[in-house]
């Protein structure tokens, strides 16, 4: 409605580029925790050959480029959106030449994006989960959290269940064993609130499923989420509707600012 903005507004490209940066910064996020169970240390994934590539010394290596450098893009896309922002924060009114900036990052997003989005999802796609590797790697003490439920379901306010998982858990550490091994005598012997039979109860399965709420741990909460975003992906993928006939089509309010 304003010619002098008009000319001079770069919000549509400002906002496509806080898009393109926020992809970034999400698959940065993606990508590092990947790198990280990918390395030998952990081993709780395993990447395809073809989302791999060797290293020039050593030739056990299987070096996670593709994540490596979806994580450095984020940098550069960040980089994008504030290289525009800078250009026009201090712009007059109207068309000035700074404005021939915009170009470059948008373009640079756009293009940055279009080759690393299909790297990343063939990256996923064909990665290998180690289920057997990541379970012997569960330390037994992150049950602690699932004995203080254990109180409060007896009545125990959570502060004070809270202490006394803490305090089973260190008493098994002085005891140099895992928490689930600790002798029942012990554990009652710590408080009153505990039960001889509270070790035995703790159960991975128990406490994934005890997590069941939207946006849970559990498997079923898992499924749900799941098949939401697959729903997701695919009203995304259907075409657009038709456009609506011309007789539908509302004719434009006047500018309220008019006299």
């Amino acid at each position: 409605p304003n010619s002098l903005d008009a000319v001079a507004d770069r919000d549509f490209a400002a906002e496509f580029l806080f898009a393109t940066a926020l992809v970034g910064v999400h698959l940065s996020r993606l990508a590092e925790p990947l790198i990280l169970f990918a390395n030998p240390a952990f081993g709780f994934v395993v990447l395809d050959d073809a989302f791999a590539t060797g290293s020039s010394l050593m030739p056990q290596k299987k070096n996670p480029d593709p994540l490596e450098l979806a994580r450095g893009k984020a940098g550069r896309l960040i980089g994008d959106l504030v290289a525009l922002l800078t250009v026009l924060k201090g712009l007059p009114s109207a068309y000035d030449k700074d404005l021939q900036e915009d170009k470059e990052p948008v373009f640079d997003a756009h293009d940055t994006l279009l080759a690393l989005l299909p790297v990343v999802a063939g990256l996923v796609a064909t990665l290998r989960v180690d289920a057997d590797r990541m379970a012997a790697r569960l330390d037994p003490a992150m049950l602690a959290t699932d004995l203080a439920d254990h109180l409060v379901r007896r009545g125990v306010p959570f502060r004070t269940a809270h202490g006394l998982a803490g305090q089973a858990v260190r008493r098994a550490e002085q005891l140099g064993v895992a928490l689930d091994a600790l002798p029942a005598e012990v554990l009652v012997a710590i408080d009153p609130a505990f039960e001889a039979g509270d070790i035995a109860a703790l159960d991975w399965r128990t406490a994934l499923d005890a997590r069941s709420a939207d946006g849970g741990t559990a498997p079923a909460a898992v499924a749900r989420q799941l098949e939401t975003a697959r729903a997701a992906v695919t009203r995304w993928n259907d075409p657009p509707p038709d456009p609506p006939p011309p007789s539908a089509i509302v004719a434009r309010p006047a500018n309220p600012c008019s006299p």
